[in-house]
């Protein structure tokens, strides 16, 4: 439900918009930020995009955990997740999960993740 074809996804909504640039500075900033999470984490995992205690975090989870859990350190409300499997980015991208984090901006559903923020913001 987050991801749509490239080009289909839209745009945060205002409000997101507002919440990505108080608590990051920037919608390029918090890619930056969610670049970092997911290639910082090693093996398998994922990075998010989670609301916790009402302001915007990204964080990273190793293998099947989720913000959700009550395992992880960070917990929260899922806004955006990226698979960093490699089974997720290897057949096009092989070992450059860089590359591969760059290129899931160009499929955000930004219409589903500005639902999912409007949820967790009440």
């Amino acid at each position: 439900a987050i991801m749509a074809a490239p080009g289909a996804g839209d745009a945060p909504s205002p409000a997101l918009a507002k919440a990505i640039d108080a608590q990051f500075g920037s919608l390029e900033a918090m890619k930056a930020a969610f670049k970092t999470a997911g290639t910082g984490r090693f093996g398998s995992g994922w990075a998010w995009l989670i609301v916790q205690d009402g302001k915007l975090k990204i964080t990273s989870t190793p293998n099947q955990d989720n913000p959700l859990m009550d395992v992880v350190d960070e917990r929260g409300e899922v806004i955006l997740g990226a698979d960093v499997w490699e089974h997720a980015y290897y057949l096009k991208y092989q070992n450059r999960r860089a590359d591969y984090l760059k290129a899931f901006w160009s499929v955000v559903n930004w219409n589903k993740a500005n639902e999912l923020f409007a949820a967790a913001k009440r």
